[in-house]
């Protein structure tokens, strides 16, 4: 396995990372280190284990009542894996947006505003920032300004997905972990997420996983490829797509299976 020489600072560290659901062994051995400020994409095919590792960077993973963890995953100075973490932080600091646009039956101005009142705030003054600055983020606010008491329900996919990562935003993460968040939309919203990503990528530690090859290419710094639940390779983008270091790297990237 090919492990990449840490560069700046690092978010996360992932040292000897074993995962089990029950008997099932779906993640072995993981090794790399995730950088401040940089995006992360992972690869592979369908069950590899992609998104289960996307889920134990905020312990959302702990959700499956027979799932077993070893090794350590450094966070904050924290191993999560084996030290009491408060959840409620731990997911306030890392953010988390999924494969489909899941906004909550509330108006647009509540999907946003969700976060900061779980955590306290209630002056409506500062939630109004709150949410005027983060549509704002999300390049979303010209399009809904005029209507943050609608619901967001009604809103289309692309600009549902971008509200879902508005309200992922609004606690003010460190991080924010994407699971396939463009397979759900059409080209022209792929494109506005894609664009959004790369300009987050200033104010946030990104990780996404993706099954569009191109898509890693275009907007991600380093790419892990998993396979089988090991990691077969991580490495800068670039080198990956261009001269990977394992075959079957090369097979997955070149479509010779997945």
């Amino acid at each position: 396995m090919e492990t990449l020489t840490a560069v700046g600072n690092e978010v996360f560290q992932v040292k000897d990372f074993n995962l089990w659901y029950g008997e099932h062994h779906a993640l072995k051995d993981i090794n790399f280190s995730i950088r401040q400020n940089e995006i992360t994409a992972i690869i592979g095919p369908s069950g590899c284990g992609k998104s289960t590792f996307i889920k134990t960077l905020n312990l959302m993973c702990k959700m499956v009542p027979s799932v077993k963890l070893s090794g350590a995953i450094m966070y904050d100075q924290q191993n999560i894996v084996t030290d009491k973490v408060d959840l409620v932080e731990l997911r306030k600091k890392i953010g988390m947006v999924f494969q489909k646009g899941n906004p909550f039956p509330q108006s647009i101005y509540d999907n946003v505003a969700y976060g900061p009142r779980i955590h306290g705030m209630k002056k409506k003054a500062v939630l109004d920032e709150i949410v005027e600055q983060t549509l704002k983020d999300v390049a979303l606010w010209d399009e809904v300004h005029d209507r943050l008491s609608a619901p967001a329900l009604g809103l289309s996919g692309g600009q549902q997905q971008r509200l879902c990562i508005a309200r992922a935003l609004a606690t003010k993460p460190d991080v924010l972990l994407m699971d396939e968040p463009t397979s759900a939309l059409d080209p022209i919203s792929t494109l506005k997420i894609e664009e959004l990503v790369l300009q987050l990528k200033k104010d946030y530690t990104i990780v996404m996983v993706t099954h569009n090859m191109q898509q890693a290419a275009r907007v991600s710094d380093q790419t892990a490829f998993f396979l089988m639940g090991e990691l077969i390779e991580v490495d800068h983008t670039l080198t990956i797509f261009s001269t990977p270091s394992d075959k079957r790297t090369e097979d997955y990237i070149s479509g010779r299976f997945g």
